[in-house]
This record gives C-alpha cells, sequence and structure tokens, in this order.
C-alpha cells in the first residue's frame, strides 16, 4: 500500500455562511426553527437575506470547516465540493487555498449559483441555519479527483450532502475509491433532518463496514436508532463501527473504539457566542489526534479544545491559534 500523501480528503457542501445577530421574535417571524437547520429555495434565500440585519460573510460547509480545523492543526488537507463561477464562489475558493487545503474542483458554469448558509445566532448563542445548497447539490461523479482521494489516509463525507442524488452518487463512488486503496473512511450523521430521510441508507453503510469512523451528536445517534434513551442508541450502534463519537454539548463527548468507552468532559468556555461550527471542530480536533495516532482520550480532548474555541466567537472557522490551546496534546 501506498503511504498517504494526504491526512484528509472530505467531500462536502461549498457554502458561503451569512450570519447575523437577531432576536428571538426575528425567528418567530419568520416561522423558523430555532436552533435547527432547513433546507430553502432561491427566493426563500434572497427574502431572508433582505430581511437580516448586518451580516458576516465567511467561508462555511460542515466538512470544510472541520478541514480549517485541521488545517489549523498541521494537518495536510485535501477538499472536494463544487461551486459556481461566481463572486461567492471565488470567496469560498480563497478562502480554502488560504488555508492551505488542496481544492481544485472545477467550478461549475450552468445550473444554480454558489451555495450559502443564512445564520441567525439569538442571544442564548443559539445558531438558526437556512441553506440554499445551489451548485454544491450538484457535485458530479466526474468531478472526483479519485487519485487525491487514494492519496488520504481519511476519506471524510459530510451526511448533508448525502441528501442530493448526484453527490450522494459521487461519494459512493469515493467509497470504492477510497476501499480499494486500504484507506480509512469517516462519515458525520449531520442532522437528524438528513437522517430520518435516509436512515436505511446509513445503517447499511454501517453493516456492510463502509464506515470506519462516525460522528454523531445525542440527538443524531437517537434519531438513527429511532431510541429515546441515550445509553440505549450508543450501545445499538457502537458494536457495528470501529470508531464511534457522540458529542453531547455542555456533558462533553465519548468515544466508542474496538467496543472500549472513553470520554471526556466539555472544555471551559468563558462565554458561548454562537454554537455555530462546534460540532464541525469537534471532529477537526479529533481526527487531528487521531491521523497522528493520539488515544481515544486525547482525541476527545483535543475535539474538545477546538469545539470550545469555536463558540467562544461568532463563525464557524477558528480565530485562534488551535496549535497554541493543544499545548501537549500536538507533542
Amino acid at each position: 500500500m501506498t503511504e498517504p500523501s494526504l491526512d484528509i480528503v472530505a467531500i462536502g457542501n461549498a457554502i458561503v455562511d451569512v450570519i447575523s445577530r437577531e432576536e428571538d421574535d426575528f425567528i418567530v417571524r419568520h416561522a423558523l426553527t430555532k436552533g435547527g437547520m432547513q433546507l430553502i429555495d432561491a427566493g426563500q434565500a434572497e427574502a431572508l437575506y433582505g430581511a437580516m440585519g448586518a451580516g458576516l460573510e465567511i467561508s462555511g460547509g460542515s466538512a470544510a470547516n472541520t478541514l480549517a480545523g485541521m488545517a489549523a492543526l498541521g494537518s495536510k488537507c485535501g477538499f472536494i465540493g463544487q461551486v459556481f463561477k461566481d463572486q461567492l464562489g471565488e470567496v469560498f475558493s480563497h478562502d480554502i487555498h488560504s488555508l492551505g487545503i488542496r481544492f481544485e474542483t472545477t467550478a461549475a458554469t450552468d445550473g444554480p449559483p454558489t451555495a450559502r448558509c443564512l445564520i441567525m445566532v439569538t442571544p442564548d448563542a443559539q445558531r438558526t441555519m437556512n441553506t440554499f445548497l445551489g451548485a454544491s447539490q450538484f457535485l458530479p461523479a466526474s468531478a472526483l479527483d479519485l487519485d487525491m482521494i487514494r492519496s488520504a489516509r481519511i476519506l471524510y463525507l459530510e451526511g448533508y450532502l448525502w441528501d442530493p442524488e448526484q453527490p450522494r452518487a459521487a461519494m459512493r463512488s469515493a467509497i470504492e475509491a477510497a476501499r480499494g486503496a486500504g484507506r480509512q473512511i469517516a462519515f458525520t450523521l449531520s442532522d437528524a433532518f438528513v437522517i430520518e430521510r435516509h436512515r436505511a441508507d446509513f445503517l447499511k453503510l454501517i453493516d456492510n463496514g463502509e464506515i470506519d469512523i462516525l460522528f454523531s451528536n445525542e440527538t443524531e445517534i437517537c434519531s438513527l436508532t429511532q431510541k429515546n434513551d441515550f445509553e440505549s442508541a450508543v450501545a445499538a450502534v457502537a458494536g457495528r463501527v470501529p470508531v464511534l463519537i457522540v458529542t453531547r454539548s455542555e456533558q462533553g463527548a465519548i468515544c466508542v473504539k474496538d467496543g472500549e468507552r472513553h470520554q471526556c468532559a466539555a472544555a471551559p468556555v468563558e462565554k458561548v457566542l454562537d454554537t455555530t461550527g462546534a460540532g464541525d471542530l469537534f471532529a477537526a480536533g479529533f481526527l487531528a489526534g487521531h491521523v497522528r495516532g493520539k488515544t481515544p482520550v486525547q482525541c476527545l480532548e483535543m475535539g474538545a479544545i477546538a469545539a470550545a474555541e469555536v463558540i467562544s466567537h461568532y463563525g464557524a472557522r477558528p480565530e485562534t491559534d488551535l496549535k497554541a490551546l493543544m499545548g501537549d496534546l500536538l507533542a
């Protein structure tokens, strides 16, 4: 087997986030689901954008956020996702290249514009996301760089992108290429609404041994297993994947690896300002530790530190030196 030249290649939505601070009545007035994520069409995106207050525009997307954190921790990363040849597409490309992440997917010239996620952050730091998937949901299998996928130690797949038909087919091809090269496959469940639509697919991936590392939060693991009790939900999945990670917000996180359970507390945060990207950055810290051969507890601690950093400010990308925050964990 050829030694991998990249630590990770991720496939995900190429999105530009627009973040604004709003009061709770804004959420009610626009009939939004507080703290959740809903898909919207181009018309809804335009109307909601017009109603928002002054916003911060920054490249996002779940898997891309994870890579941003990993790159900040010194990991070698590549990203596959589709933008349109427009201004927001150029913003996304510029931002991801500036982090030292390989991104070579050709921009689309036909079809919808670059995806954007309109995020309202309420005073309690909850984020309500409204996503127009645009060009990202039409990523074709032909756009995959299979050589880059085969060159990475881990292929990381974003559950959100499993929803549209074309990228779902692309990710199946990517799994086949990664498996053929003897690489690990990590998958994040992303959101309960995705699980409700694709539970059978996700369980089949798990039972076919196509997922080595599964990321979930407490709500998602219960949705996947259709169990109301957290411990029962974990028990139903833990024996079916080599590594299961479940985050529990202020209760910390657990990892079940090869049947052995590990856990860590949430890292302290002086003030939570915006929970956008918490799960993405937790995955970044965990995977950055994993590719370095750290113990499960060390990986969990790295995930907790990265998540704590991102929820201490607005936006889903790290602003503080993550390497410095990790201290001896990176040694």
